[in-house]
């Protein structure tokens, strides 16, 4: 048990706990849960340091140091975690939304000259909506349709609008891929699973046994997403009319051989902040 006393101590003690098990963001990972347990900021964790911890906020505290000792993540534990500057909340149905899916949207947001304009565009596989709701929080006059085959996924991708201030520019539908999508969109965006099925059972336990399976196993060769994805996307855009796609580490070139055989030409790709392959865009080779 962390030992009761100020808030510094009870930090203290947390973070050493964490290091003896291994986990090296001991210190991010218990700053984020006494924050969470308190209901403070960092700043005023740092300037209450020297006070004493109540009892009430040591004993949720203590429960959360637990749940990440068995491997539970930290923004599960939390049941949030902030994503392009909104707060989105998690479910067990919804994929947690990591740093790296950034890079896929500042991809497409490279790719429109106007931002100001009315567009309409299709996220499939939303999740938690974090995708839908960050290109939205910066096309003011854009609406989305958000899909997934999860209608547990997509009533958290409501709450996420919502909590977020942007239920009425984004409308909900349950539909395994391209199924029950209507009409033609500005541009399609996804992030689908995409690690191969043999690698699924060796992923770390923070992922392996918090997130979904369906949305991180993409079959054999991790690629079963795409093809259905460029199979059909082409149908579903405008003319000019684009589809950005987040992507494995090292999928790039089975991605671009694929759009290839398919039918697309990639125009731009991008990279994460550790310098991987993240993201590409393409268009219809009709329009090249």
């Amino acid at each position: 048990m962390t030992n009761k006393g100020t808030y510094q101590q009870v930090e203290s003690a947390a973070v050493e706990r964490l290091k003896t098990d291994g986990q090296t963001e001991s210190r991010r990972d218990v700053q984020l849960l006494l924050m969470a347990a308190s209901g403070l900021t960092k700043s005023s964790l740092i300037a209450r340091s020297a006070e004493f911890c109540p009892d009430a906020v040591i004993a949720e505290f203590e429960a959360m140091i637990e749940r990440r000792l068995a491997g539970e993540p930290v923004y599960r534990i939390i049941g949030q975690r902030e994503f392009h500057g909104l707060v989105l909340q998690l479910n067990s149905a919804t994929l947690e939304p990591r740093d790296d899916t950034e890079c896929l949207i500042e991809l497409v947001l490279d790719r429109i000259e106007d931002r100001s304009q009315p567009m309409r565009f299709l996220d499939l596989g939303t999740g938690t909506g974090a995708i839908a709701l960050a290109l939205l929080s910066e096309l003011p006059l854009a609406t989305a349709w958000a899909s997934d085959i999860s209608q547990q996924a997509l009533e958290m991708a409501g709450n996420n609008a919502a909590l977020n201030g942007l239920e009425n520019r984004i409308k909900l539908n349950c539909s395994n891929w391209f199924e029950q999508i209507e009409g033609r969109f500005d541009f399609i965006v996804s992030n689908p699973p995409y690690i191969e099925t043999a690698t699924v059972d060796r992923l770390a336990i923070e992922v392996l046994d918090h997130d979904p399976r369906r949305a991180l196993d993409g079959g054999e060769t991790g690629l079963d997403a795409y093809t259905a994805i460029l199979n059909s996307a082409a149908g579903y855009l405008k003319v000019d009319g684009f589809l950005a796609l987040e992507i494995g580490a090292n999928q790039r070139r089975d991605v671009a051989d694929l759009a290839q055989a398919t039918g697309w030409m990639v125009l731009h790709h991008g990279q994460d902040l550790a310098g991987r392959d993240r993201a590409m865009v393409l268009a219809p080779c009709r329009q090249a």
